[in-house]
């Protein structure tokens, strides 16, 4: 669920430093661990505040930041100076400082004492630095743009003028009220994210990653075009566990990638497929990306009710680049990959169906018990470890120090979310400090009373460009505070807001000038990654569309009758294989440009959800007869070289 990788120090002179990193990184796991467990309050006896348990995360996690990444990123780390030892030890100094004198400085923001103020501005700097190395310059500059006009905003003239907040009650309540670095983000991140990664971690070291491959290649492998298909099917197995596009793309592209290009697939379009595919991992339900867990604590609604509301779009989404990898091998001729390659469907079954128990576990304690994510993660956790230990796969298996193992990457994985959400809470505490989120609303409502489709449209270019170079995470967080609520207060679903947002921060991964999922996947095609970003931004096209309509028509977001949710989903599916065609040029044979605009014009209006506009039943009637004119038309056009065949 990290789009950063963290690496640890090596050479000669790092031996206790590793050592220092192993133990720091498996701690902040463990913690996460017990949290969820309740161990501290049920065994240990410690009554804790929330607060004071995030501040000790943070701590740890920004002195694993400053041990294990340079000042410049792109420098090699061979040994630690002074300066990073010295900002380590400072961090956990004022992190634990905070977890101990929490109770009695949370309550006193008024005549905010000495030593509270001396440590935010302590944390403040501390917290900016690591957010630099970790996730670099594009989510840092947003964030001091925001303290920047904290203290400034009383004097920003118009509608976004702020209250009046001074320096220091700015730090203070930053750093010490519960809405701001130590609130919701920080806790999602600290808990539910890192169970999740743990069990990710605990897949892959037992065989998990190899399975899922293997199920995507005996599976895909026969059909046309399918080292495509295969990619699609892996990326979209392994980005329900991973919902990282760039770890999914480093993962599986390294595999999917060249068997694209052996299969006939020109650089730039294997690259593009990869990164779409891999994209998408983050709206695949049942694990989806950190963002969806964030969107669940801010409506306060059960994680399930979000991985339920996404699962229709979620299919829609892979089914679109699914059709077009197949008609596109269609249109350049593309067969199946070697049948020697393909191992037999049985035998990975036969080998590694013990790998589908965890996600058993994982969707029944969720949808059913209705656990925690953090607790449904920890059970899945706990049954892959006696199911990979004891039957591994392809004699891989899981072994004790692959959970030690997996305890300090979990940690260090984690801590570029750690220090995203711990960020995002310093932009939460600026809107509501300064009024700025509730002067932003009313804006942006007066733009909605005009025109609802001006109002997304904006909420969408706004979303790409805040994403550009950041990851999902930190954009939805960005849009949740800023841009949701006024699409709320316009009338629309609570839901369908939050996806909205969070789809167009995904998209930000494959769109240009700043693509980095696409950018990843060029890079490992050797190709050129504005020409890979702009491949996939076309096959991505149903991202960009699907918000538009389920926003208007939350039946997509399965809300309202079965009968509605029934037809709009058969609706798109049509639509969409009408779009795809239109899209590559290719239905039963090469579409001419006419051909290709009918195709279209039928797919996008059996698209749109029959309460989305008025009139929006006959629109799918309309659609649906000129397609199927259409299709008819083609088929009657390639009847000769059936028969012939």
């Amino acid at each position: 669920m990290s789009d950063v990788h963290v690496d640890v120090p090596a050479g000669p002179q790092s031996t206790g430093a590793r050592r220092l990193i192993f133990a720091g990184a498996s701690l902040l796991t463990l913690a996460s661990i017990a949290f969820a467990l309740k161990l501290y309050r049920d065994v240990l006896g410690l009554l804790l505040y929330n607060e004071q348990f995030l501040a000790g995360m943070i701590a740890i996690g920004m002195a694993l930041v400053y041990l294990t990444q340079p000042l410049h990123r792109a420098d090699p780390r061979t040994r630690i100076p002074w300066y990073d030892w010295l900002l380590a030890a400072a961090s956990l100094l004022v992190g634990f400082y905070i977890a101990v004198r929490f109770p009695a400085l949370s309550d006193d923001m008024t005549s905010r004492p000495i030593d509270g103020l001396l440590v935010a501005f302590i944390t403040i700097p501390l917290v900016m630095e690591a957010l630099r190395r970790t996730v670099g310059l594009a989510l840092t500059i947003i964030v001091i743009v925001f303290l920047v006009y904290a203290p400034l905003g009383q004097y920003v003239p118009g509608a976004l003028q702020g209250l009046p907040v001074d320096v220091q009650q700015l730090a203070f309540y930053l750093v010490w009220d519960p809405g701001s670095m130590l609130g919701l983000p920080v806790m999602v991140a600290a808990t539910i994210v890192i169970a999740f990664v743990f069990f990710g971690n605990l897949l892959f070291a037992s065989g998990g990653s190899a399975f899922f491959t293997d199920i995507a290649l005996s599976l895909m492998g026969g059909s046309r075009g399918g080292s495509a298909k295969i990619a699609v099917t892996a990326s979209c197995l392994f980005g329900m566990i991973s919902g990282s596009a760039v770890s999914n793309v480093a993962s599986v592209g390294v595999l999917t990638i060249p068997l694209m290009r052996r299969g006939g697939y020109p650089a730039h379009v294997a690259a593009a497929i990869e990164s779409v595919a891999s994209t998408g991992g983050q709206l695949m339900p049942p694990v989806m990306g950190a963002a969806a867990f964030l969107m669940a604590e801010f409506l306060q609604v059960p994680y399930r009710d979000v991985a339920l509301a996404a699962t229709l779009p979620a299919l829609l989404y892979y089914y679109a680049l699914f059709i077009q990898a197949d008609l596109l091998a269609a249109r350049t001729g593309l067969t199946s990959i070697d049948l020697k390659d393909v191992p037999p469907a049985s035998q990975v079954l036969k080998q590694g169906w013990h790998f589908l128990l965890p996600f058993a576990m994982l969707v029944y304690s969720l949808f059913w018990l209705n656990w925690s994510p953090a607790l449904s993660a920890l059970a899945a956790s706990a049954v892959l470890v006696v199911t990979g230990s004891t039957l591994g796969y392809r004699g891989q298996r899981l072994k004790f120090g692959d959970i030690f193992r997996a305890l300090k990457g979990t940690g260090l994985v984690s801590l570029d979310l750690l220090m995203i959400t711990a960020a995002a809470g310093f932009i939460i505490g600026v809107l509501n400090i300064t009024g700025l989120s509730f002067a932003l609303t009313l804006l942006l409502v007066q733009i909605g009373s005009n025109s609802l489709w001006l109002l997304l449209v904006l909420a969408a270019i706004v979303s790409i460009i805040l994403g550009m170079g950041m990851p999902t995470v930190g954009v939805y967080v960005l849009l949740a505070a800023l841009v949701a609520p006024a699409m709320v207060k316009m009338g629309l679903s609570p839901m369908a807001s939050h996806m909205f947002v969070m789809y167009f921060g995904m998209m930000s991964m494959i769109t240009p000038p700043v693509a980095l999922a696409a950018y990843a996947a060029a890079s490992l095609a050797h190709t050129d990654p504005m020409k890979t970003g702009w491949t996939a931004v076309r096959f991505g096209w149903i991202a960009f569309i699907i918000p538009f309509l389920f926003v208007r028509s939350p039946s997509l977001l399965l809300e309202g009758s079965i009968t509605s949710i029934v037809i709009d989903f058969i609706g798109a599916l049509i639509g969409v294989w009408l779009i795809c065609a239109a899209f590559t040029g290719y239905a039963t044979r090469a579409l001419t440009l006419p051909m290709r605009i009918g195709f279209g014009l039928a797919g996008l209006m059996l698209f749109i959800p029959i309460d989305a506009i008025k009139y929006g039943v006959w629109i799918d009637v309309a659609g649906f007869v000129l397609g199927a004119g259409l299709l008819a038309h083609e088929f009657m056009a390639t009847r000769p070289q059936r028969q012939a065949a």
